[in-house]
């Protein structure tokens, strides 16, 4: 993939080297916290529960150094974030980018406690994408995904692409529909389809990176193959079966590898979020 050179966006906030500090009280922040670990990577809401108690809960929040990381794995966040903001102020009016923030271990968020172990995710209470780096390690070693430029990109633009959720309403709207659901099988089929839409989002970045950069943010033969290799390797089924248990379509919350594949492919192809509407057969 192509990015060294495309424009640095300045929005990042890196934590890095802070540790987790600014802990207290426990609550429904680390509930939330735990929902996340659960609903991304199928962490048992418990442990993660174990965890944040241990650490001492959640409290004020940190604030790191604002601006662009000079190091590589900063650098690159900071230009694809930089590049998925020009795409999406193209293509949603009004659209305001979120600040990623940086850290290593753990952190305070609007949403309670994070910590690596749940992976990259997006808070909606204080519209930020948190990122361990050291996940980038976990896909290859741990996930068997690639850690391919292309494959880190698209982790990062799924979680940009929660943010145009949030600022569209769609997050809360399937909130709403959840707390309505009559089962948990029901309230996981619109997790699936947010998911499921936010891979379509990443599609759609990477489909317009290039005509927004001048060609400086761009895909290279083999790039898109290595995402679908990623969106396969943290499908639902494929993290059920590498946990050692049986697939069970009914806890599903973020799709099979199959869809995740299909979303993100659809997404590039088309260019276009009109065609990422994955609620449409709920």
């Amino acid at each position: 993939m192509r990015w060294q050179g495309g424009r640095r966006g300045g929005n990042i906030e890196d934590r890095r080297g802070m540790g987790g500090v600014g802990l207290a009280g426990g609550g429904i922040g680390a509930l939330v916290i735990a929902a996340i670990g659960y609903f991304v990577f199928g962490i048992d809401p418990s442990t993660t529960q174990q965890i944040t108690s241990q650490l001492g809960g959640v409290g004020a929040a940190q604030q790191g150094e604002r601006g662009t990381p000079e190091d590589e794995a900063g650098l690159f966040v900071d230009v694809i974030g930089a590049n998925v903001d020009d795409v999406w102020s193209q293509h949603l009016q009004g659209y305001r980018p979120p600040t990623v923030v940086l850290y290593e271990q753990g952190t305070s968020t609007g949403c309670g406690f994070g910590q690596s172990a749940m992976g990259p995710f997006y808070c909606p209470t204080d519209q930020r994408v948190y990122l361990d780096l050291s996940f980038w390690r976990q896909m290859e070693t741990q996930l068997g995904a690639s850690s391919a430029d292309f494959a880190r990109a698209y982790v990062i633009a799924h979680e940009y692409g929660h943010h145009v959720q949030t600022l569209t309403g769609a997050s809360q709207q399937v909130r709403r529909a959840q707390q309505a659901a009559g089962s948990e099988a029901e309230a996981n089929r619109y997790s699936v389809a947010l998911e499921l839409q936010a891979d379509c989002y990443a599609g759609v970045w990477a489909a317009n990176a290039a005509a927004v950069s001048n060609g400086q943010v761009a895909l290279t033969a083999g790039d898109l193959e290595e995402g679908l290799r990623t969106a396969s390797a943290i499908g639902d089924d494929a993290l059920q079966r590498r946990q050692g248990g049986r697939v069970v379509p009914e806890g599903f919350t973020h799709g099979s590898s199959a869809q995740r594949q299909e979303w993100l492919r659809r997404g590039y192809q088309t260019g276009d979020p009109a065609a990422c509407d994955t609620f449409a057969a709920l």
